[in-house]
């Protein structure tokens, strides 16, 4: 007769750290409570045209930037997972914006923040991320950038992020008010609700994911755009199908565009890519600021100049209906690059032929690039 065997138990339960971690889901779902929407803005075009441009303004939100509702579900998905725990730091890897809404969420919980970014980050943003009590760690290679963070965890005991892994998988996409929900809510009650195109950027890819997910859970038939700057890999790593595609340098617009694919990029979800040079976007968002008064990010020029461009081949064929695009963050930030003439020269940049063929479009109507 063979000896019973015990059963072997592991109790790995812990109240205190339990009660600590629903008090600080709490707070992040408060947040958002707390939160009212973010504006849906129409850009001025002739009437005659029968085409609406929307700008969804993330601006708005408690840190300024599209990247307060990613850092919200990527701190959501951290502590439901176990990763995020008390006492022990927070790092990210991110070229700004994200670790300014990051360094806030970790406040809120009550954790430290590590911010791995390239040392030409604005000077701004450092700002933001350190009055939030988050901390700059800097680096000279971009490319670096991941492989710091995770040092700096293992170092640490903290935790790694990982937006650009997470970022597609942390947001519910089929709802929940994300983003797209929020759009086509606010657009109910417009003469074209469903939109012929939405254009997003990427940096990691979530936004561009949730809303392209979004859109084809609720079987509308509106397309998805992005737009990718200068030094970006993403493009021709759509265009080739080649997920190893890579680059060597950095973006020149803060907060998009990769020098490698990044794996929350949902390529099979995206209809349309444009390559935007970056004198493109700057001229945008000025001519932006002359139409609404409102300065913007370099990343929000990105994508206004392509809904602009898509807005042009609708008039072009003589085609009604709604184009929806973003404004990503607050232009205050780049008072020093995007709105600097001394930067864009030494910089070699020339916006005038740019700027020249948006305020043609928006007197006749033709598209002159």
């Amino acid at each position: 007769m063979t000896e019973r065997q015990q059963t072997i138990d592991v109790d790995r339960g812990d109240p205190a750290y339990r009660a600590w971690l629903k008090e600080a889901v709490r707070k992040v779902q408060a947040d958002a409570n707390r939160s009212a929407d973010t504006h849906l803005l129409l850009f001025p075009l002739p009437e005659r045209w029968g085409i609406d441009l929307y700008m969804k303004d993330e601006s708005t939100h408690p840190t300024g930037s599209l990247k307060h509702r990613l850092a919200r579900s990527l701190f959501l998905y951290g502590l439901c997972n176990g990763w995020i725990r008390p006492g022990k730091p927070v790092i990210e890897a991110s070229s700004g914006s994200t670790a300014v809404s990051e360094a806030y969420f970790a406040k809120l919980i009550g954790v430290p923040f590590i911010a791995v970014m390239p040392r030409t980050t604005s000077p701004e943003k450092c700002r933001l991320i350190e009055f939030h009590g988050g901390r700059c760690h800097f680096v000279d290679d971009s490319r670096r950038m991941y492989e710091e963070s995770a040092g700096l965890a293992a170092e640490t005991g903290g935790h790694y992020m990982d937006q650009f892994t997470y970022a597609e998988r942390a947001t519910d996409w089929r709802g929940n008010n994300n983003i797209a929900e929020s759009m086509y809510q606010q657009l109910r009650l417009e003469r074209y609700p469903e939109p012929a195109w939405i254009v997003a950027t990427a940096g990691t890819g979530g936004t561009s994911a949730t809303i392209a997910r979004y859109v084809r859970y609720m079987q509308y038939d509106t397309m998805i755009c992005v737009p990718d700057p200068e030094n970006s890999c993403f493009f021709d790593g759509w265009t080739r199908q080649d997920p190893q595609a890579s680059g060597d340098r950095g973006s020149r617009i803060e907060g998009i565009g990769r020098p490698r694919m990044e794996p929350s990029f949902v390529t099979g979800a995206i209809d349309r890519m444009m390559k935007v040079p970056d004198a493109a976007s700057i001229a945008a968002v000025r001519v932006l600021e002359h139409n609404i008064g409102r300065k913007a990010g370099g990343s929000t020029g990105t994508g206004l100049w392509s809904a602009l461009k898509i807005v042009s081949e609708m008039v072009a064929e003589g085609r009604r209906g709604s184009v929806v695009t973003l404004i990503c963050d607050p232009g205050e930030r780049y008072l020093d690059k995007y709105y600097s003439d001394d930067w864009l020269a030494a910089q070699g940049i020339d916006i005038a032929p740019y700027t020249g063929t948006i305020e043609r479009f928006l007197r006749s109507g033709d598209w002159q690039s």
